[in-house]
């Protein structure tokens, strides 16, 4: 689970239900709680909330400023995406292909949406994001969708890989990369169908690449996207046309996280815990 960093705190937690928040700079302790949890996703921050999500469909919402628990919610399965929240909304994304939307306050559920799975999928999840207003989520069948944060309805949905093939190894499309977006496009990565950008307003793609397919993440800067394919290789595309700028094969199958772009530099980890570095 990613850390995540707000105010000058860090926020941390284990599978073994551990939670920490900590001083970003001193890394001095705030507050910790040990719970009976078996957390598989967050901590996703709202204003007053630090939420989790368990492997045994649960969502927990901790107050940011003491780590007291405040509420529970049941979800119909595990969580594996981090809790996304928005204007007063948690959103979450289970294993079993529904997108539900909790109040931020109690937990309470304000709606649903889900849609088919395949019968075999990728173990994992990518994260939603929110774009003016609305939540855009991939799912394991290939598509991008776009939904309304205040009610759920849908407003587009984009086919970003089409399942192909004999067997259902061979129509894997899940889409487990967390989406990222900027200037009015979204970016996105299937497990076998490649990179795909579309619009954030209707959906329409824009391009696709599909030599570089990911089931770990990608990342932005000003002008590229950096992505981590399938083979542990690490790719540098245009974000305009899609094109392949460069490709890093010296870590080919070390099984690496998504890149974080930084400064000049593009960072990924590995399967062994090393941290590896690319300019």
């Amino acid at each position: 689970m990613i850390p995540a960093v707000a105010d000058g705190t860090v926020y941390a937690a284990d599978y073994k239900g551990h939670l920490q928040a900590r001083n970003a700079a001193s890394g001095n302790l705030a507050w910790e709680t040990d719970t009976e949890y078996s957390f598989s996703a967050g901590p996703g921050l709202g204003v007053n909330t630090v939420v989790m999500g368990t492997n045994t469909g649960e969502v927990i919402g901790f107050d940011r400023a003491s780590g007291e628990q405040r509420w529970k919610t049941d979800v119909p399965s595990e969580v594996q995406a981090t809790p996304v929240v928005s204007r007063g909304t948690v959103i979450i994304r289970t294993t079993d292909g529904k997108i539900l939307a909790l109040r931020e306050s109690d937990g309470g559920l304000v709606w649903t949406s889900e849609h088919s799975v395949p019968a075999l999928s990728i173990r994992g999840a990518g994260t939603p994001i929110i774009i003016e207003g609305n939540v855009i989520a991939g799912a394991a069948n290939g598509k991008l969708q776009a939904l309304q944060l205040n009610d759920g309805k849908a407003v587009w949905e984009a086919t970003i890989a089409i399942p192909s093939g004999r067997s259902e190894v061979e129509r894997l499309v899940d889409l487990d990369a967390d989406p990222a977006a900027s200037r009015g496009a979204i970016y996105v990565a299937s497990f076998t169908g490649g990179a795909s950008s579309v619009s954030e307003i209707d959906g329409d793609v824009l391009w696709r690449n599909e030599a570089v397919s990911s089931y770990t993440g990608l990342s932005l800067d000003y002008r590229y996207i950096y992505i981590s394919d399938t083979q542990g290789d690490v790719w540098q595309l245009d974000q305009r046309s899609g094109a392949s700028l460069w490709k890093q094969k010296d870590l080919h199958n070390r099984r690496l996280t998504a890149p974080v772009a930084y400064q000049s530099y593009v960072v990924v980890g590995d399967f062994e815990g090393y941290v590896h570095c690319c300019r």
